[in-house]
């Protein structure tokens, strides 16, 4: 009943990939290099941070902020579950009382606006953990050695410099989204109607659409998160090492 939306040949990270392929977008490459691309995003200011960051002595941090082995594994894997039970969470069906006062009826929201609420919900819940993740791994770096504690240093000005425009593009998620939600609803509908016209069986369940859409709306969160994620993983790496 659903056609399955042209893949495109888009490399990058799994969610601009997932997000081209629900939406059928046509993303094309970027005609420049990824520091080429930096570049053009930092201003002068910016530039001068990350000079500073990199030639500059970085500041002291008492050795006892390391922590112990395997605590920075611990907390990332901690924030990692946390979330992820989050993403399980904003698909928990919403319960009130039954009419006849016998048991609950389970609601399942069909107005795209609640979930374009229940994911720049997630998205700050997922920007505050990491965040914060961030703020923990960068201290215990800090204090493991010299150089260790340069990279901790780079890494806040990386996400001061480019944490803005991390927000203001994952923020556009749920408008891409809401074009797959629609395309979902649309074509159930117009398959139903072709079945009644023609006198023969539904070829789908009426509101199989929304059972799609959220098994999508699920697996882009999950993408967005395994992004954000990213510098957490980078710093992790460097901690072990």
């Amino acid at each position: 009943m659903v056609q399955q939306p042209r893949r495109t040949g888009l490399s990058g990270p799994a969610l601009i990939r997932l997000l081209a392929r629900l939406t059928d977008i046509e993303a094309t490459p970027p005609g420049q290099s990824p520091t080429d691309r930096l570049g053009s995003w930092l201003a002068w200011t910016d530039a001068i941070a990350l000079s500073a960051a990199l030639d500059g002595d970085p500041p002291a941090v008492p050795a006892s902020a390391r922590g112990e082995d395997g605590e920075a594994s611990r907390a990332c894997a901690d924030v990692r579950a946390y979330l992820e039970k989050s993403i399980e969470g904003v698909f928990t069906p919403r319960r009130r009382a039954a009419p006849t006062g016998r048991g609950v009826q389970v609601e399942e929201p069909t107005d795209f606006s609640i979930y374009r609420q229940r994911y720049l919900t997630l998205q700050q819940t997922m920007e505050n953990a990491i965040g914060s993740l961030r703020v923990r791994l960068r201290t215990m770096l800090a204090a493991s050695a010299a150089d260790m504690a340069r990279l901790a240093v780079l890494d806040a000005v990386m996400e001061r410099v480019l944490g803005a425009r991390e927000h203001n593009l994952l923020a556009g998620v749920p408008g891409l989204l809401e074009t797959r939600y629609r395309d979902l609803r649309q074509k159930e509908q117009n398959a139903l109607a072709e079945a009644e016209a023609a006198q023969r069986p539904p070829p789908v369940r009426a509101g199989a659409w929304l059972d799609a859409f959220r098994r999508d709306m699920r697996a882009v969160m999950h993408a967005e998160l395994a992004l954000r994620l990213q510098p957490v993983d980078g710093l992790l790496s460097a901690f072990r090492a």
